[in-house]
């Protein structure tokens, strides 16, 4: 799919290269998009300037004068040590529009590659429901899976199933062993809110006799020595939790490819041919029978240096199977990423430095993110209890309700409302959590998450139900319109907005940073908004700029919407 800005972007690039080539200079080609007064993308000439030993102005007046204009070039000028250069906007209009409404849904996406990625994420023990601690995994994942289909990969996004250690062993002993009188009820009927309170009585049990200890010790072991009964037990136990989970991941619109249980890597043997490969590198190491990798040469320093790959018994470590599974997704992707919590760094980088004592070539992109904690009150904590991520969504619909009954209450059925705060309480939640950079920290906030105004879904989403407004005073069925009479500036603005949206995807992308849609769609309903205040539209009496008009609120709406569905967020048609 060839989208103008990204054929303009291209332009610039080449005509760039070609002047440098002229001069003799050496340097990356790095193109920003500066804002809107200075152009419509910049090239810096500052790390020229420590090579060249020249000021970083002077270097961008020489290569201003090789500069080669083309169709798209229709101004160049060096200012502040930058080269800025302005498309030629009636084209670009033009082509955008062109371009847009021949692909709609699909205005944004790219060409199939023919490259497959596998995202793995959550990954949580199926020994209880998803926490807010960990409410980020899922969203991040599924946003990461979103942008890379967008950009034209083959994408599988995995659920790697921890069915073979001690959590799960904790469970599986405690559905066998425990009588479901005893067990605490919860606020919720789902399955894993159920069963969860097997755990949490087996693992008291645990604590306080030596005899549950042995026996949950025991299924650990014929666990990681692939006996069936055994794994068959566990699964039993796990799965109403796993249907939890699901539920829970279905209700903030995320749904799984595949679930790869952590006991495949042992019943094929894949685990066993890791082993045999590890035990022959030089950092392989041996202590009372156990062995480790020495990982002092890769740089680990402190209590951390050893990484056990074998047990005394002989039985495998989790870090270990993870091996075996990292080498067999290799086998089935082009690309891996995974998402993991910060606190998973040690484990990621052992498993990295094993993949490299192993020749392999395909190392994962991980993807590391800080918990979600939440602000003293209500939400904090439940007489103790650990808050779940099913809480929060109660929560976020609730607030979002009171928002939707306090502005549109004798306007809308009482289903009508509860509807939109489902939409609205889901895309809070979603959007709140990926508008942060995964390895900050957030603290969630409501009155950051429902605010109609700023950095939030609700405001994105009231943009689009606005543009839906306007549509359906209108009769515009992908009408051709004339764009050359959308000139005003907040017109202007809003329409090099959404020329960028193909390149924002592949950012995105490139970059691993899901958070880049959020800022863009922010800016987007913005003008959209500028756009709305500044230019009537229904009410224009010129026919060929109410037409125009419409057909730039069309394409608005159709870039909202394709942006939002993006993060997994649904656009409302009305708020």
């Amino acid at each position: 799919m060839k989208y103008p800005l990204y054929i303009a972007k291209r332009s610039v690039e080449s005509t760039i290269n070609n002047a440098l080539l002229k001069l003799k200079y050496n340097c990356e080609i790095k193109i920003e998009i500066p804002p809107n007064e200075l152009g419509d993308f910049a090239f810096p000439c500052f790390t020229l300037s420590s090579i060249l030993k020249k000021s970083p102005n002077d270097i961008a007046l020489e290569i201003t004068k090789q500069i080669q204009k083309d169709k798209w070039i229709k101004k160049v000028e060096a200012k502040g040590g930058y080269i800025n250069f302005y498309l030629d906007f009636e084209l670009l209009k033009k082509s955008t529009f062109e371009v847009l409404f021949d692909n709609k849904v699909e205005y944004g996406t790219f060409e199939k590659k023919n490259k497959k990625v596998i995202v793995e994420h959550t990954s949580a023990n199926p020994n209880g429901p998803l926490h807010v601690g960990r409410a980020r995994n899922p969203i991040i994942g599924d946003t990461i899976t979103r942008i890379f289909k967008a950009a034209g990969y083959n994408v599988e996004s995995q659920f790697y199933l921890d069915d073979m250690g001690k959590q799960v062993a904790i469970l599986a002993w405690g559905v066998n062993n425990l009588k479901e009188k005893d067990i605490p009820k919860y606020d919720y009927e789902k399955q894993d809110h159920k069963t969860v309170g097997y755990y949490q009585m087996a693992s008291t049990l645990m604590k306080e006799k030596s005899e549950v200890s042995e026996e949950i010790s025991k299924i650990v072991k014929l666990s990681e020595e692939g006996d069936k009964k055994i794994l068959d037990m566990v699964h039993k136990a796990y799965n109403p939790v796993l249907e939890g989970i699901k539920e829970s991941m279905k209700r903030i619109n995320i749904e799984i490819d595949s679930y790869i249980p952590e006991s495949n890597f042992v019943k094929n043997k894949s685990v066993d041919e890791v082993i045999e490969k590890l035990k022959k590198s030089d950092y392989c190491k041996d202590e009372n029978g156990a062995l480790f990798i020495d990982l002092e040469p890769f740089g680990i320093k402190g209590r951390n240096t050893k990484f056990f790959f074998l047990r005394s018994d002989g039985t495998t470590l989790y870090a270990t199977r993870d091996i075996a599974y990292h080498i067999w997704k290799a086998n089935q992707a082009d690309i891996l990423i995974n998402v993991l919590g910060e606190d998973h760094k040690l484990e990621s980088k052992q498993v990295e430095i094993a993949l490299n004592l192993l020749n392999e070539k395909k190392i994962p992109k991980v993807i590391f993110y800080s918990f979600v904690s939440l602000p003293g009150g209500k939400m904090s904590t439940r007489q103790g209890r650990v808050v779940y991520l099913d809480d929060l969504i109660k929560e976020c619909i609730s607030q979002a309700y009171t928002e939707v009954k306090k502005r549109r209450k004798g306007e809308l059925s009482e289903k009508e409302m509860k509807n939109i705060a489902e939409i609205v309480g889901i895309a809070a939640l979603r959007f709140n959590i990926i508008k942060v950079q995964p390895e900050k920290d957030i603290v969630f906030k409501w009155e950051e998450a429902l605010n109609f105004e700023g950095l939030s879904a609700p405001f994105i989403q009231y943009a689009h139900a606005r543009t839906c407004g306007i549509l359906s005073k209108t009769n515009f069925e992908n009408k051709t319109f004339n764009s050359s009479y959308l000139t005003h500036d907040s017109e202007v603005k809003l329409i090099k907005t959404i020329a960028k949206f193909p390149l924002i995807i592949d950012e995105a992308c490139e970059s691993f940073r899901p958070h880049i849609i959020t800022s863009y769609l922010f800016e987007l309903a913005s003008f959209f908004n500028q756009f709305y205040r500044d230019c009537p539209v229904i009410s224009e009496e010129n026919k060929d700029i109410r037409n125009a008009r419409i057909g730039l609120v069309e394409a608005t709406r159709t870039v909202l919407c394709n942006g939002l569905n993006l993060l997994g967020i649904t656009a409302p048609k009305e708020m």
